[in-house]
């Protein structure tokens, strides 16, 4: 098995919300919505995801862009939203999905999320990186 699989299998057995696999080999589930785990993870640690492999339940651009400035190399989602595949082909990093979707919805479910709305023209991701990981 894989590191993919594997986390992938955690993110589902333990309806975790994101599973990394970091490159000395830890593996870390994560149980907060949206992007906040990444958040916190980055603002300890802005080297700690360079080259990991992440499982997470929804990625879009938001997520993707501080993904791949963090150093991600390696990506599954379960919901990837259609906005977030220019920024990790530009980057050349790996990823597959579950299900693909035009957009992330809000919370509510009755449009898009705040963030992906805010950032779905932006075309630096750093900017965006910035904006997250203050």
């Amino acid at each position: 098995m894989t590191k993919l699989e594997e986390i992938k299998e955690i993110l589902k057995q333990k309806n975790a919300s994101l599973v990394v696999a970091y490159q000395d080999g830890t593996i870390k589930e994560y149980y907060n919505n949206r992007i906040i785990d990444l958040v916190s993870i980055l603002k300890e640690n802005k080297e700690a995801l360079k080259g990991s492999i992440v499982a997470d339940k929804v990625i879009g651009k938001v997520a993707t862009s501080v993904m791949v400035v963090a150093g991600v190399k390696e990506i599954y989602a379960k919901t990837l939203s259609k906005i977030a595949i220019p920024v990790l082909e530009n980057a050349k990093i790996q990823y597959s999905y579950g299900v693909l979707v035009d957009y992330i919805k809000n919370n509510a479910q009755t449009g898009m999320c705040p963030m992906e709305n805010k950032y779905q023209d932006e075309m630096d991701i750093n900017k965006i990186y910035e904006d997250m990981v203050k």
